[in-house]
């Protein structure tokens, strides 16, 4: 088990310790990695691991209200960064399905009618119901404002036409909320939020999507696809602003998963450098692979820092732009060096397929580019701290 003293510093409380130990116990006798499935068998992996998290009750922490199914009225982000990190270090699976259903019925926790709650989310906690989120296109990924697709009013609801992709449980979800253009405004101020059944006429899987990690991932077509008023989520051309109040919960998550994976990098790695020989001695004799060491422990705990700071102080009631960003670009960028690290101390052995920092490589890489990508992190930390400045200039 990975090193877990950070359990006791003060952005953690008792119920937090007792959750993340509780998981591993869990974990280590539950979920076991499924990197290798392909196809098909991916798709199967996840909504098995859907029901099995589901059954256990741990997709309840990524589902607020208490009536639902819930485990609290408002999702603790520090409990889902750890049930994240901790899921992470065992499957990347495994932490997908989770965080997806959270990601796929977010948009319903924060802004759905208790009509829409009653529906979909105790079949998402119960793990039922496999959640997608889908928001981006073909030409519009971190420009939500260049979105195509577009919903139009027809009689007692809307008709949708365009194309999603990019879309994680793309193919295996039994729902998907869709943003799409309704023109209340120009640019992100017209986009509405609309709950899709994936039996809705209309509704299309145009293309599956496989990527060096596998999971379920797909593009959409809708054409004429008719949705009833009732499946629009809030008010008309209010979707970017839930889109963005959605992606905020779970952005910190996403790098507590980058850390799952590097301290499951450098577990594999410690292992490997004590046990295997060489030159008389064992590779973490010498003094090369002790500063390698070294540098991925301490960027290991340089990110779990801005990590848990974040989800700390949102947990709070603060407004977490800017170390949100910092944290999911600290953390992801870092894993990639942790896990880089782990694969030359293994060396040959280190790129031979489902091995497992070679999975770990292949896991990390897509979460310095989705739900933000590292360059758009920067800005975004950036434009903060100038917008702070000017603030403070003014006064």
């Amino acid at each position: 088990m990975a090193d877990t003293s950070y359990l006791d510093w003060p952005f953690l409380e008792a119920q937090h310790k007792e959750l993340a130990l509780s998981l591993e116990r869990w974990a280590q006798a539950n979920i076991h990695d499924a990197s290798h499935a392909r196809g098909r068998e991916t798709d199967e992996a996840c909504v098995n691991l859907v029901r099995t998290l589901g059954t256990a009750n741990w997709i309840r922490y990524a589902v607020g209200g208490t009536a639902w199914g819930g485990s609290a009225e408002t999702i603790d982000t520090r409990g889902i960064c750890l049930i994240r990190e901790t899921l992470a270090r065992h499957s990347g699976l495994a932490d997908f399905a989770f965080a997806m259903q959270g990601l796929g019925s977010g948009a319903i926790t924060l802004d759905g009618s208790d009509a829409q709650k009653r529906k979909y989310l105790p079949r998402v906690i119960a793990g039922t119901a496999v959640a997608a989120f889908a928001l981006s296109e073909p030409e519009a990924g971190s420009d939500v404002g260049a979105m195509r697709c577009a919903a139009h009013p027809d009689g007692d609801g809307y008709v949708l036409n365009g194309e999603k992709t990019w879309i994680s449980n793309g193919g295996i979800a039994d729902f998907y909320v869709v943003f799409a253009r309704t023109g209340e405004a120009p640019g992100v101020r017209g986009i509405s939020a609309f709950i899709v059944d994936a039996d809705t006429p209309g509704l299309e899987i145009a293309e599956r999507i496989e990527v060096i990690a596998p999971h379920p991932l797909a593009r959409l077509r809708f054409s004429h696809c008719r949705i009833p008023a009732g499946q629009r989520l809030g008010d008309a051309g209010q979707g970017f602003k839930l889109a963005m109040r959605t992606l905020d919960i779970f952005r910190t998550s996403v790098a507590a998963a980058a850390l799952g994976f590097a301290r499951r990098a450098l577990d594999e790695a410690v292992q490997r450098a004590t046990a295997r020989k060489m030159f008389g001695h064992t590779l973490a004799d010498f003094q090369l692979t002790q500063a390698k060491l070294a540098d991925m422990a301490a960027a290991i705990d340089a990110a779990a820092l801005l990590v848990y700071r974040a989800a700390w102080l949102r947990d709070r009631g603060r407004t977490v732009t800017r170390e949100a960003a910092m944290a999911k670009m600290v953390a992801t960028e870092s894993a990639q060096q942790v896990i880089d690290s782990a694969v030359q101390i293994f060396g040959g052995l280190g790129v031979v397929s489902e091995v497992p920092v070679e999975r770990l490589y292949r896991d990390i890489r897509a979460l310095r580019i989705y739900e933000g990508a590292t360059e758009v992190q920067k800005l975004i930390i950036a434009r903060e701290l100038l917008k702070q400045a000017a603030v403070a200039e003014n006064k």
